[in-house]
C-alpha cells in the first residue's frame, strides 16, 4: 500500500469519527503498521484534523459552542487509549469508578484504573491518569459495566452502602447489564456479590 493510500485511510477514519474521539497507533493497525501510522498521524497533527495528548496519543477536536472555545479530550477516553495501545485490559477504580457511575458528582483528582499492566502515571492538560497493577481476577471474565460496579461498590466500602446506591446503579444500568453481573461476579468478594444480586433482582 503506497503512503498517499494508507494516509488517506487514516485521514477518513478520523474524519468519520465523533469529534473529541481519542486515537492511538493500534486503533489503526488493520491500515498499515505503527511506524507509518505515527507518521500519519503527525501528519494529520500538522494539517489540524487531530491534536496531540501526549505522546503517540491524538484526540479529534470537540468545540464547545457554550465555552466558545476547543476543550480538552475526556480523560476516560484517554486512559482506555493509552491501554488499548499497550494492550492492558484496564477498570476504573476509586473515585472515578464512582463518578463514571454517577455515584458521586465530584470530578476525580486523579484518574485511577486498576490494570493487568504495569504501574504507570501520566498527565496531560492538568489530568492525571494512574494505572495501578492488579490480580486479573478482579478484572478479567467481566465486561467492563460489571467490572465498573465491582470497584466502585469497593471504593464505598460494605459500610456505606445504601437502598439509594442500589437505586442509582440500577437506573444506570439494562436489564442485560444486570443479568450479567449476576454471573459475572460471583467470585467478587462475598459482601460485594450480596449487594450485586440485590441489583439483578
Amino acid at each position: 500500500m503506497s503512503r498517499p493510500d494508507f494516509l488517506k485511510k487514516i485521514r477518513e477514519r478520523i474524519i468519520s469519527a465523533e469529534p473529541g474521539s481519542v486515537f492511538v497507533a493500534s486503533d489503526f493497525a488493520d491500515i498499515t503498521e505503527n511506524v507509518k501510522v505515527g507518521v500519519s498521524l503527525s501528519r494529520l497533527e500538522e494539517e489540524g484534523l487531530i491534536m496531540r495528548v501526549l505522546r503517540g496519543v491524538y484526540y479529534k477536536p470537540e468545540y464547545s459552542e457554550l465555552l466558545g472555545e476547543y476543550i480538552a479530550p475526556a480523560p476516560d477516553a484517554v486512559a482506555h487509549a493509552i491501554a488499548r495501545n499497550f494492550g492492558w485490559t484496564v477498570v476504573p477504580c476509586g473515585d472515578t469508578a464512582l463518578n463514571l457511575l454517577g455515584l458521586s458528582t465530584q470530578v476525580p483528582a486523579v484518574w485511577s484504573y486498576v490494570s493487568d499492566g504495569p504501574y504507570k502515571e501520566y498527565s496531560f492538560d492538568n489530568t492525571e491518569i494512574t494505572y495501578k497493577r492488579t490480580s486479573n481476577r478482579e478484572i478479567s471474565n467481566m465486561s467492563p459495566k460489571t467490572a465498573l460496579v465491582v470497584q466502585a461498590l469497593k471504593a464505598l466500602g460494605k459500610d456505606k452502602i445504601r437502598n439509594e446506591t442500589v437505586r442509582r446503579i440500577i437506573a444506570g444500568t439494562s436489564t442485560a447489564e444486570r443479568n450479567a453481573m449476576l454471573t459475572e461476579a460471583k467470585y467478587a468478594t462475598s459482601w460485594i456479590y450480596e449487594i450485586i444480586k440485590s441489583i439483578g433482582r
